[in-house]
């Protein structure tokens, strides 16, 4: 990628922004901080940072607060920072749009190893054949992360988005919930598949499911379809 990327930091915790900044000075990053959450959404829209490292727990607004907020506007990859066992806070923040998570106590390697995979996977854009996926009465845009259905744009959150576009990508096929959160979230959750059936739940419920030639099956024990109507 041309030029350093733009780190930003929300964290209450002085030492978490100690230590990451010294492996990102190293990787050749450039970085700043926010200490709180208000701080944090201020911080995004005059810096437009390539990627922000989101604590959970902050003052004045909590992590989950901040990415909801920030994703009603912005695609920002947000890699979120999780205590141990804090699992609902971190399963609400994928569903929310996080792009990946990391547990505390974590690895200041592993963070940066973390920032370059997701960066690299926002900087490999599909081939703009591939961007917009059309079927009757759908159409799912990952140019600009829009659904239209019968005509009518319908609100999807970016994974929402990044799943429909998978299964629809590949229509017929069928993914077990491990792929999918592979493929959307680039890695390997470690069985913490329920993301997934949250979203798929969402997904539907967003969809017409009467009067289309298409819809979202699942198939027992293994995962989940398209399948179009012939």
């Amino acid at each position: 990628m041309p030029g350093k990327n733009l780190i930003l930091i929300c964290d209450d915790d002085p030492v978490v922004h100690e230590s990451l900044s010294l492996y990102l000075d190293n990787e050749g990053f450039e970085h700043i901080s926010a200490y709180d959450g208000a701080q944090a959404i201020d911080m995004v829209s005059s810096s437009h940072p390539d990627l922000m490292i989101l604590d959970i727990m902050m003052p004045k607004m909590n992590g989950i607060d901040v990415c909801r907020t920030i994703r009603q506007t912005l695609h920002i990859p947000i890699i979120m920072l999780t205590a141990k066992g804090e699992e609902i806070d971190r399963i609400l923040g994928l569903e929310l749009g996080a792009d990946d998570y990391i547990v505390k106590p974590f690895s200041p390697r592993e963070v940066v190893a973390r920032i370059r995979a997701v960066l690299r996977r926002f900087s490999e854009p599909l081939p703009e054949d591939n961007q917009i996926i059309r079927f009757p009465q759908l159409e799912v845009n990952l140019a600009n992360y829009q659904v239209k259905a019968c005509g009518q744009v319908i609100p999807f959150t970016p994974k929402e988005v990044e799943i429909l576009h998978m299964l629809t990508a590949s229509a017929g096929q069928v993914f077990s919930r491990e792929q999918i959160l592979s493929n959307v979230w680039g890695y390997d959750f470690f069985g913490d598949t329920r993301t997934v059936d949250t979203h798929i739940k969402r997904i539907r419920q967003k969809l017409p499911q009467e009067g289309v030639p298409w819809s979202l099956k699942t198939v027992y024990g293994v995962g989940y379809k398209f399948e179009v109507q012939q």
